[in-house]
């Protein structure tokens, strides 16, 4: 048993903020609270915070593409279809190369840990060999993640020298990286079975891979609705919205991820409720490739799950505070386009961060309490000019403010990693 001693901030609901001061968490050997409560005069703890620091939830980034990592900041001028196949592609097909595959992994996995990031959904290549060692490196370094070997077959939507060879060579591949992760036995990394999206794939490839996700209880990533482009070619081939072919093909399941899904309309949102599925709100990415704002508020409402991504190198930040601040901005667009309760405030874009992406991936995480693993991140609180007792404001801040560098330690069930 493993005892911290700290104040601590979650956001358990969209609407609330809960403050936990001077608080005595016991972590067992497992990894998960044991139990959380009042510390007093007789409390012993391994582990005592600094009055300047405090303990948050892990960020759960629900969408990222790890083999864009060495993109990152960069190549962001172009429509999305020219800057897949002129950008994108040529770099994601570097993976066939194992041994350039591991040098970005043994980078990118501690790096989004010293952002606080400990739960991701990664996109991996088309390749095997490079899925599997993301997989093994997550497990290695000890963050929590989701890992799909990128499957996409589709003649028109990929290039010759980047796809599967064929509907069922996409199957089959994806078939043996389930195997091959769930053969690590880590606790902390399962498979996802990853459809690039409906431009990339065959029909018999979805229907494939939705099959194959059934057959072996996996969970589903894909994208939705994210652009003008991909929107109007998935109306064009298959007469109903992004989130309808999908259901259609049978890849709209309980906690299945769908990535900005910035299209959608009521009877999309109503149907990916039913579903249990939810999306990976990417604000920043967005900007450059989705014509318009994500309405997080109205998914929020229609009992859609949301959770917050990066969307790297879409998004050219790896930082989920920052993309809390770009939830906020997108809320704001969205008013300004006439919807007129489409506000985000910290609350619920730390909540998205967190509890939110935690409940999308089903991980039993994204808040502070008995029963749920520790998955967490101490850091230090803005500086203050003026002294200010308001937990309210100092949250704010520290959702606003808050950089890589105030953080002192993170937690992956229990185990500190960084």
């Amino acid at each position: 048993m493993t005892t911290i001693r700290a104040t601590v901030l979650h956001t358990p609901s969209p609407d609330r903020l809960d403050v936990l001061v001077d608080q005595a968490i016991e972590i067992d050997a497992t990894g998960r609270i044991e139990s959380i409560g009042a510390a007093g005069p007789d409390t012993h703890a391994d582990v005592v915070l600094p009055d300047d620091t405090v303990i948050v939830p892990g960020f759960v980034d629900t969408h990222l593409h790890a083999p864009q990592w060495p993109q990152l900041g960069t190549a962001l001028d172009l429509p999305l279809d020219q800057w897949l196949f002129e950008y994108t592609f040529p770099l994601e097909a570097r993976f066939a190369d194992l041994e350039f595959a591991q040098q970005v992994w043994d980078h990118m996995v501690p790096s989004l840990l010293r952002h606080g990031t400990t739960t991701v959904t990664y996109y991996a290549s088309i390749h095997e060999a490079a899925t599997t060692a993301l997989a093994e490196t997550c497990a290695r370094v000890g963050q929590r993640a989701f890992v799909g070997r990128c499957a996409m077959d589709h003649p028109d939507g990929t290039p010759e020298w980047y796809r599967d060879p064929s509907a069922e060579a996409s199957i089959e591949a994806s078939a043996r990286s389930i195997d091959e992760i769930r053969a690590i036995g880590s606790q902390l990394v399962q498979p996802i079975i990853t459809p690039r999206f409906i431009p990339a794939c065959t029909d018999e490839a979805l229907t494939g891979l939705a099959a194959l996700a059934a057959d072996t209880d996996t969970l589903i990533q894909t994208h939705c609705s994210e652009g003008d482009w991909e929107h109007g070619h998935v109306l064009e081939r298959c007469g109903v919205t992004d989130a309808h072919a999908l259901d259609r093909f049978g890849l709209m399941r309980e906690h299945t991820v769908l990535a900005h899904a910035t299209h959608l309309d009521d009877t999309d949102r109503a149907l990916i409720a039913q579903r249990g599925a939810g999306v990976a709100h990417c604000p920043l990415s967005n900007v450059y490739f989705s014509e318009r704002a994500f309405s997080a508020r109205a998914a929020i409402e229609a009992g859609v799950r949301v959770g917050l991504g990066t969307d790297i190198a879409g998004g050219p930040s790896p930082s989920l505070f920052a993309q809390c601040g770009h939830a906020m901005v997108a809320g704001r667009r969205r008013v300004d386009e006439g919807e007129a309760d489409a506000r985000v405030d910290t609350t619920t874009a730390f909540w998205m961060a967190t509890a939110g992406g935690a409940d999308l991936l089903g991980v039993d995480a994204g808040v502070i309490e008995a029963g749920r693993w520790f998955d967490a991140v101490a850091i230090r609180l803005p500086d203050q000019v003026v002294p200010d007792d308001d937990w309210a404001s100092r949250f704010e801040r520290l959702v606003r403010l808050a950089t890589p560098n105030d953080i002192r330690s993170v937690w992956v069930a229990g185990r500190q990693v960084v």
